[in-house]
Formats: C-alpha cells, structure tokens, sequence
C-alpha cells in the first residue's frame, strides 16, 4: 500500500477545506438568493445555519475521514459494512459534479480573456452569452482549458499540489474580493444596495427563506460529496478539528457574504433599484455583470479583476472535486496517482461534453425544459446530495453514535465545546431540514407544488 498523502499542517489544511468551500455558490450564487429572500434577513438565518447544521455536517464528515484514513467508499465500509453503500453514493456525486462545474469554469476563463482584451461593450451585449455557449468548437476549448488547469495541480499530489496552490490563492481571493467590494460602493447608488442587503426584513421570515438558506449552505460548504471525508483523511492526528471548523467556515461564510457585498450594490445602482435585476442565475455573472462593468468607470479594469477572482474560486472548488475522485480510485485499486488523474481526466472529458454542447448542438436533450448540465445539477444537488446527507446524519446519530466522531474531535485532549449541540443537531434537527429540502427542491423543480 503506497503511503498516503498529507497536508503539512493546520494552515494548509484549513486553507485547502475553504478553498473546496469557496466556488461559484458564493460568488455568484448566495448574492441572488440573499436579494431574493430579504437581504439582511437570509444573511442572519443563514448563519445561524452556518454554526449549527453546517458546523455539525461538516466536523462529522472530516472527523470520518481522519478517524479512517479512507476516502469516501472505504471510511464508510471500514466503520460499518452494511454502509458501504453511503460511501458509493458520496463518490458518485462529485463523478457527476465535476464535468459540468469544468464547464463553467471554461466560460469564466473565456470572460476573463475578453475583459482583459478590453472587448467590455462586447461582452455586455444582451446575446453575447447565449451566442458564446450555443457554439461548438469555443465552449469545448475553454471547458478542456479549465479541465487541464485543474488537473495539473491534482497531478502534483496532496501537500505539493492542492495544498500549495490553496495557500496562495485563497488569501488572493480575499484582497480581490475586499477591493471590488470596496470600489463597488463608490459608485453612484450604490449604498441603497447596501442598506437592502444588510438591512433585515421580518416580513420576509418564512419556510421558503430557511430552506434557501439552508440549501445555499448545503451547496456553499461542499458537504455530503465526499470531499470533507477525503480531505479529513489528509489531515494530521494533532491537528485540533473543532477549531479547524471553525476557521473554514468563517473563510466561506466571510467569501459569501462580501461577494454580496461585491454583487448587490453595484448592480441595485445599475438597475435602479430593479431586484429582478438580481434574479437571474448564472445569468448575473455572465449577462447582468458585464452590463455594470461596462457602465462603471475602469470597468474593464475591475471586470479583469472579478473574473480573475472567480476563476480562482471556480479553480480551487474543482481542485476539490477532482482530488476527491483520484483519491478514490487511489484507494479502490491502489493505482499511482498519475495514472488515477490520467483516467479520471479522460472519464470527465467524455462526461463533460454533452454538457458543454447542451446549449448548442445537443440542445434537443433535455427534459422538464431543463438542459443536459441542469439536468445533472438537478439529479446532483436537489437529489443525491440531500439523500446523501439525510443518510450521513442516520449513520452518526444512530449507527456508529455521536461518541465515535466527539472520540476523534478529542483525540490528543482536544476539547469539543460544541458537543451538545452537535449531537442534538446530528441526531434529530438536521435529518428533519434535509427531508424538507428534499422534498422542496424536488418539488419545486418538477413543478408539483412550490413551498
């Protein structure tokens, strides 16, 4: 058995977790949803949510994979063999993630390359978006530009590749995103933005804005995809894992709530105060975004900035993704890591094309109206990653018992302050919020009933 990768300490592990952390939900996605559900009002349920179901779901998962020393298939079967199948279904859905999310990515390196060539007009043309991802050849250079870039890092391991790569670019992520955010409030209008973002709403208190919020977070912290498993299972015993927690979630939540601050205003004073102006999906980044650039003083500037930005997020996520992947072909077949990233790489090319072609030459796949790469963002985050998690929580709360995971958090007599609180959330209060969101996503998506 060949010796398994580390991180080489706290830092460069808390700092690779919060890189998984940090993606495109936080950039693109918490903003829309923070406009949508009432500013202020989503920004203090979700963090509620932060420091209970998502401190909970995530110090369970890492303290798995520590405890292990197994990526998702093999932690799950080491602590109780009729469970191995949990540990299939974490690894299937960042198999499904990655393709799609590599996609993305390509467009966020082609938007970069045009802000940066000064082609701002251009890209704030109302059809240059769908013009751009309806092509052939284009979209397929990006998506394998993005996929190669990712790759590359995987390729030089555990401490020399995702661990180097996260500790320069999450403190760069951070000074970009503090200086656009900042820039952002000079421009005219701008603090209106900022007075509905931060300002809480209580009529807007509601069943629908807690499961929103509660879905951002899911989606935000990369949980029940295997990644924190995996990720624990590089991290040194010594290391203190509550504290650890701790830190990568004030990392993400801090990330989100100044890409908030980076988005809303900005585009309030663009619109005039128009909040549908926010509501547009991946549209805000690639359609909305450019418009503001373009009506900003040195948009070009601070769109090559932005973009830059999310491209590392994009980047570090992914790195995530595909880590989690080769480490469990690593660990299912014992195969070098080189030879793991080479059929990991050729697997996501092949996947990942009918979802780069899904808008263009394939766009006749669909079904319910959505395309091939919201199809599986669907079967990937609205269905498998609720199950996935329902069925984590079952497996602490009830089958290997809370005490197997507050054993590993004191390893070494470390303290676990939030112990009370994770073992009622685990066993009773998560499971309850996973099956809404279950329901409520699916529902909603199928068009049976909207909650």
């Amino acid at each position: 058995m060949k010796k398994r990768g580390n991180f080489s300490g706290r830092i460069g592990f808390v700092l690779a977790a919060a890189g998984s952390a940090v993606g495109l939900g936080n950039i693109w996605r918490f903003p829309y949803l923070a406009a949508q559900y009432g500013g202020g009002t989503f920004l203090i349920i979700y963090l509620i949510l932060a420091v209970t179901f998502g401190f909970s779901l995530m110090i369970a998962e890492i303290a798995i994979g520590r405890k292990t020393n197994l990526s998702a298939i093999g932690a799950f079967r080491s602590l109780d063999k009729r469970f191995g199948f949990l540990g299939v279904l974490s690894a299937v859905i960042p198999i499904i993630i990655f393709p799609y999310y590599s996609v993305i990515g390509g467009w966020v390196i082609k938007y970069f390359t045009v802000f940066i060539s000064g082609q701002t007009a251009m890209a704030a043309k109302d059809d240059y978006f769908n013009n751009f991802i309806s092509g052939t050849f284009e979209p397929l250079g990006w998506f394998f530009l993005f996929i190669a870039f990712t790759t590359l890092v995987v390729w030089f391991g555990v401490e020399k590749g995702v661990e180097k790569v996260s500790k320069i670019m999450m403190p760069i992520l951070v000074v970009l995103t503090l200086f656009i955010a900042i820039y952002g409030l000079t421009v005219k209008g701008a603090m209106e933005g900022v007075i509905y973002y931060l300002k809480p709403h209580m009529s807007d208190v509601s069943v629908k804005t807690v499961l929103a919020a509660m879905g951002q977070l899911f989606y935000s912290m990369s949980l029940a995809m295997g990644i924190m498993i995996t990720y624990g299972s590089y991290m040194k015993k010594e290391d203190k894992l509550e504290s650890s927690v701790r830190q990568i979630e004030i990392f993400d939540t801090a990330i989100a709530f100044l890409a908030g601050l980076m988005i809303i205003p900005a585009v309030f004073a663009f619109s005039g105060g128009d909040q549908s102006a926010l509501d547009q999906g991946p549209g805000l980044m690639f359609v909305t975004l450019p418009k503001v650039f373009n009506s900003m003083k040195l948009g070009s500037a601070i769109g090559t900035i932005f973009f830059i930005l999310v491209f590392f997020a994009a980047l570090t996520s992914s790195i995530s993704l595909m880590e989690t992947i080769v480490s469990i072909f690593c660990d299912k077949t014992n195969w070098s890591r080189h030879k793991a990233c080479g059929i990991v790489l050729t697997f996501s090319l092949i996947m990942g094309i009918p979802s780069c072609l899904g808008f263009g030459p394939l766009s006749f796949i669909s079904w319910m109206g959505m395309s091939v790469l919201d199809i599986m963002d669907f079967i990937s985050n609205s269905i498998l990653m609720p199950i996935c998690a329902l069925l984590t929580c079952i497996f602490v709360g009830f089958i290997i018992r809370p005490k197997a995971i507050i054993d590993e958090v004191t390893r070494n007599g470390a303290s676990f302050k939030s112990r009370t609180m994770f073992v009622v959330m685990i066993k009773w209060i998560a499971p309850v919020f996973l099956i809404l969101i279950l329901i409520s996503s699916v529902a909603n998506t199928l068009g049976i009933f909207k909650i």
